[in-house]
């Protein structure tokens, strides 16, 4: 139904607005009370794999990557769709606009999507007070950033503001300095800036009464030293995971005409195109790490193999984001379907 009926008028939308269509949607349904009817179809109690990564017990290995829910406006109606956890964000301390619109871009042929959207979210204060109201118990993490207007030398200072302003609200943290629709923003992936703001979090957290994992979201266009050099910073910093992947300024291997991808210029790719490289760098983090450093497997998770294959690959969890936009709400289910067969096996 989705396929054939729903996802022809979404993608009649533009991006942007098939996304605000679909967030009434979700909105709607939460005020009709229609999430328990949809929690007993898409996410049944016999899918239940509850799985422990980092001290947090998660319903099932499968979560909503940030992005998605930007503003934790429909966190709740992701949960009852079979989602173990829902990552909001990226959140700043003042809301923004984000970048010039459009922003956002399907590739159809391709299953992908590319955005600049520039961390467009309403600000800590209006997050964190959608997030008092919470009841699901679906796993929830939040993904913090820097405003854009807020230089590089001091970014620490966002980043730390966004950190204290949400841990009481949410279970894990994400530190997003990979994003590449921030102008200079990679540029905090530099070894000793990243050292500068993990060091900073991790003494936040060191003050805090309980303790909540931090991740880091890394970008795929790193090479092998880079990432070395990320993993010594992550382990010097006690930082307690990876998200594996960020999007991607490459553009290889496209099936969409190439001037057609050039007359969208800047902006991550996301989808099916990234699910090969996302593998490679699980698998690199993993084999480097002895499989003791837990990983978020993103990228190109369009099927319930391809999910399994970021498992396979030494990924604890696995989120999905694009993949849900082309497979629609059944996605979870289908995953988690496969993650209880294999086990049972």
């Amino acid at each position: 139904m989705y396929k054939s009926i729903l996802r022809p008028i979404f993608f009649s939308f533009s991006p942007e607005n098939a996304h605000k269509l679909v967030f009434l949607l979700l909105k709607i349904g939460k005020t009709l009370s229609i999430g328990k009817l949809l929690n007993s179809v898409l996410n049944p109690s016999s899918l239940q794999l509850e799985t422990i990564v980092c001290g947090l017990t998660f319903p099932n290995k499968v979560g909503i990557a940030a992005g998605l829910d930007k503003n934790a406006e429909a966190y709740e109606m992701l949960s009852n769709l079979g989602f173990g956890h829902i990552e909001i964000g990226t959140v700043t301390p003042k809301a923004q606009l984000g970048n010039p619109k459009p922003r956002s871009f399907r590739l159809p042929s391709d299953r992908a999507l590319i955005n600049r959207m520039g961390f467009n979210n309403h600000g800590l204060e209006t997050i964190i007070n959608r997030l008092k109201k919470r009841t699901t118990k679906a796993i929830i993490g939040g993904n913090i950033g820097k405003n854009t207007l807020t230089p590089n030398e001091d970014a620490i200072n966002d980043y730390i503001t966004c950190f204290n302003g949400l841990y009481d609200h949410v279970d894990y943290l994400t530190v997003n300095v990979s994003c590449p629709n921030i102008t200079n923003l990679s540029k905090l992936q530099d070894q000793d800036e990243l050292d500068k703001i993990l060091q900073a979090l991790n003494n936040c957290r060191v003050k805090k009464n309980v303790y909540k994992p931090i991740f880091l979201k890394i970008s795929p266009d790193l090479n092998n030293t880079q990432i070395d050099e990320t993993l010594v910073v992550v382990d010097k910093c006690s930082i307690d995971g990876i998200i594996a992947v960020n999007t991607t300024t490459t553009r290889n291997n496209l099936n969409t005409p190439k001037q057609q991808v050039d007359a969208i210029a800047n902006g991550g790719l996301s989808g099916k195109p990234l699910k090969e490289r996302s593998l490679e760098v699980i698998k690199y983090i993993s084999d480097k790490t002895n499989s003791k450093l837990p990983i978020i497997g993103v990228g190109g998770i369009e099927t319930a193999q391809d999910a399994l294959d970021k498992l396979n690959a030494g990924a604890s969890l696995v989120q999905v984001y694009t993949g849900f936009i082309y497979s629609g709400p059944i996605l979870a289910k289908q995953i988690n379907k496969l993650f209880k067969t294999t086990l049972q096996k």
